[in-house]
């Protein structure tokens, strides 16, 4: 992995590039992963009675978003992607927003939960304070957000065109619970494997 990180504008754009570029192939490569576990995370820690608004940070294709709405919530997908919001709008039915995620522009007080699955690793270390503090102010008061990230040493840079953060998880807690957050709980996955086989960090985190 190249550890140079470039300008924020370098790294955001060249990501997104990447993710349009093989949107179809990413698309296909992806769509039959199993993240119920993950699913099954946020709607159990979100309070009240649904449905539920929701978004998914970094919706891509549009898979979970597909499957949110069909469960019957309000589901609403952002992606900074051009090709994933044509193909997330396409197969969801849903709303999505074309936004980057280091300049994010959502509306107070707004979700029940928000579901970043592989999605917030792309945000440089540098950049991730004001990305999830934007994030806290879209939750509504006890509202929830799941995130689920390749973890790593603390270390970041370029792997195959795109950009990665890869927190151990007390760097990951670090950043969220400065943010305002409180961990639930978490978990590594996939299920049933060693450690060593369990490349993705799933956490929990209320809005405090």
């Amino acid at each position: 992995m190249d550890s140079g990180t470039g300008d924020d504008k370098d790294v955001s754009g060249q990501t997104l590039s990447f993710y349009d570029q093989h949107a179809q192939s990413y698309r296909d490569g992806t769509q039959n992963h199993d993240v119920t576990q993950n699913i099954s995370a946020l709607l159990d820690a979100v309070q009240g009675q649904p449905p539920f608004t929701l978004l998914d940070l970094g919706c891509g294709p549009g898979r979970d978003l597909a499957t949110f709405s069909d469960l019957g919530h309000v589901a609403i997908g952002l992606d900074g992607a051009q090709n994933f919001v044509t193909m997330a709008r396409s197969f969801s039915g849903c709303e999505v927003w074309e936004q980057n995620f280091l300049s994010l522009d959502l509306p107070d007080q707004y979700f029940d939960g928000i579901f970043a699955n592989a999605s917030l690793f792309h945000v440089p270390s540098h950049r991730l304070a004001p990305v999830l503090r934007e994030l806290f102010f879209s939750l509504k008061p006890n509202g929830i957000l799941f995130s689920s990230n390749p973890h790593g040493k603390n270390t970041e840079g370029w792997n195959g065109g795109r950009f990665g953060a890869f927190h151990d998880r007390k760097r990951w807690c670090s950043y969220l619970t400065t943010a305002g957050f409180i961990e639930l709980h978490h978990y590594y996955r996939p299920e049933g494997r060693p450690c060593s086989e369990q490349p993705w960090l799933a956490t929990v985190w209320r809005k405090n």
